[in-house]
């Protein structure tokens, strides 16, 4: 059994978290035009819109690396305006034994919650991509803030 880890950061944005909210619940195809230098693309593979069951595909540029990341929705709450996304394939699974991705938004906040287990101890915690989805996030506010 691997070492299990979370981590938690929050970040203010200045246009409302229900906002970012909305682009990650309704307009998440939108996001690869809005930080194309870090995200290539999303895909829904299954479903149609993102709710739970939904299978999505997302091709970022993580650390200057190209990845993949296969995910299905294991819960959307629109009254926490929370979204959670369970890795089922993709680069994230070859270190770890299992990662779910959490974002939820609040008023001027917007925090993601990393859950995932080490597939050794000797694994780095993911702070890297922690960066990045704060970066996105920062994105996203820059562009609704237009």
């Amino acid at each position: 059994m691997g070492v299990k880890g979370k981590l938690i950061a929050s970040v203010e944005v200045k246009c409302g978290g229900h906002l970012v909210h909305d682009i990650f619940h309704t307009k998440t195809h939108h996001i690869p035009n809005i930080c194309p230098s870090k995200i290539q693309s999303f895909e829904i593979h299954e479903g149609e819109t993102i709710k739970v069951g939904s299978v999505v595909n997302w091709k970022y540029n993580d650390d200057g690396k190209d990845k993949i990341s296969k995910q299905v929705i294991e819960a959307v709450d629109p009254q926490t305006k929370t979204i959670t996304w369970k890795v089922i394939g993709g680069d994230l699974l070859e270190l770890y034994n299992s990662f779910t991705i959490i974002t939820s938004c609040d008023h001027q906040w917007t925090t993601w919650t990393f859950l995932y287990e080490k597939k050794t101890e000797d694994i780095p915690e993911p702070l890297v991509l922690l960066g990045f989805v704060l970066h996105v996030t920062k994105d996203i506010e820059g562009h609704l803030l237009k």
